[in-house]
């Protein structure tokens, strides 16, 4: 069987797999879930095994230390896959919502209902524990998922993906066993063809840097859920509570630097600036984040970092606005005023997360309606854009598309909807 056939066959079974999950209620679906946690736990000697080749095959071929770290599995890791199973189990059914009734001047009921979208494919790198995640979110909202990981973890996933299937067919009978399939080769052609597939396959999902998300972009013929990166920004206003100001930028910076809702550039009011930016500057280079600066932050640190042995400070380049680091570095700029700020956020920026802090409800309403991005804030860190942060349970990612879902991604954004039209015979006349 050649790749077209193969790829072909496995998008024919997902089809199919999606129509009999649409059938399952939702008891049913919580009670596979569930058995498949169970499942987890109990063969997690059998995935460390299989992990352990995908160790091996990572060291052999150069995978940095992080890259290993992601790509492990241990007990804990483990457990922690099946808590998140079991998490998404107790999450309300997205499917069958009514979002919208009405009855017509004729008498026709009109009813619009949350459906599944079908047949979604996830394309993601390294961590393993993706393939549980979602896999999960897309059987609890009925779609059928095609999963794709790395080449590196492909015995992982296998794996994972063959303890969920059994698990959910002994829990019960109705489970179609292709509702869950991982590509089995790691032949990079696999994707074009399979995303070539629109007879078959809804949606395309990626996971990863912004390297991988374009390529899948530029050759998917099927609509792609994405967000290329996260150039995130904080606004210190003229009339920000400074001590606020400091405590915001440095979790948005500092928490976690190597996620998509980090801080990227700080931007400061000139009327602030002066006092503002020794105070900032003196917490970030204790954390040892590289500042880049324009001539206006370098003139303000210049004494702030002679205190500091292993300080970098640097001149920002303008092709330094647009990267997204994930690492310890912070573009800063001062700017003069609100409208200048959105300005630099809209140009800049990567339509992810934003926000604005100052005690000024005229400069925020105006930050949060003009800045165009999928999440802004008012006197709080980009770090909220989360799935688990907005009380969405869990989150097979965030999109910055301003068609369908937009912002973290949980099982309502994993959703269509139809319309039902209920009649006592009427007619267009």
């Amino acid at each position: 069987m050649n790749l077209t056939e193969q790829m072909t066959r496995l998008a024919k079974q997902a089809k199919a797999a999606s129509r009999e999950l649409a059938k399952l209620t939702t008891a049913e679906k919580n009670a596979c879930l569930l058995a498949m946690a169970t499942a987890l736990e109990q063969n997690a000697d059998a995935i460390k095994a299989a992990n352990a080749l995908d160790m091996e095959f990572g060291a052999q071929h150069g995978l940095s230390s992080a890259m290993l770290d992601r790509l492990k599995l241990d007990d804990k890791r483990i457990s922690g896959m099946a808590k998140g199973l079991r998490e998404v189990a107790v999450l309300p059914d997205p499917v069958g919502k009514i979002l919208d009734e009405r009855v017509r001047p004729n008498g026709l009921k009109l009813q619009k209902i949350s459906t599944p979208i079908g047949v979604v494919v996830i394309i993601y790198e390294s961590r393993p524990n993706v393939t549980a995640d979602a896999a999960s979110l897309c059987f609890k909202s009925g779609n059928a998922t095609i999963l794709r990981g790395g080449k590196e973890a492909l015995n992982s996933n296998q794996i994972i993906a063959r303890t969920m299937i059994d698990a959910g067919k002994i829990a019960h009978e109705a489970f179609p066993e292709h509702a869950i399939q991982v590509v089995p080769t790691p032949d990079r052609e696999a994707i074009p063809i399979l995303l070539s597939l629109t007879q078959y396959v809804d949606l395309c999902m990626p996971r990863g840097g912004e390297s991988l998300i374009r390529a899948v972009a530029d050759c998917s013929k099927v609509p792609v859920i994405k967000h290329y990166k996260g150039v995130c920004h904080v606004f210190v206003d003229a009339d920000a509570d400074l001590k606020m100001a400091e405590e915001i930028t440095m979790n948005a910076k500092v928490q976690r630097p190597g996620v998509c809702n980090a801080a990227e550039t700080l931007l400061v009011d000139i009327a602030v600036a002066e006092k503002f930016l020794p105070a900032i500057g003196e917490k970030l280079f204790a954390k040892h984040v590289e500042i880049r600066g324009d001539a206006v932050t370098l003139e303000n640190l210049k004494l702030e970092i002679s205190n500091f042995k292993s300080a970098k400070l640097k001149p920002v380049a303008e092709q330094d606005y647009f990267t997204e680091y994930n690492d310890y570095i912070l573009n800063v700029r001062v700017v003069d005023g609100v409208r200048a700020a959105i300005d630099h956020i809209n140009f800049y920026g990567s339509a992810h997360s934003d926000s604005i802090v100052t005690k000024n409800e005229a400069h925020a309403k105006q930050f949060l309606a003009e800045v165009d991005s999928a999440a802004v804030y008012w006197n709080a860190s980009t770090r909220f854009t989360d799935g688990g942060e907005f009380g969405m349970g869990a989150e097979i990612g965030i999109s910055t598309d301003k068609i369908g879902a937009r912002g973290p991604m949980g099982l309502d954004e994993l959703t269509s909807y139809k319309w039902l039209g209920f009649g006592s015979g009427q007619i267009r006349t």
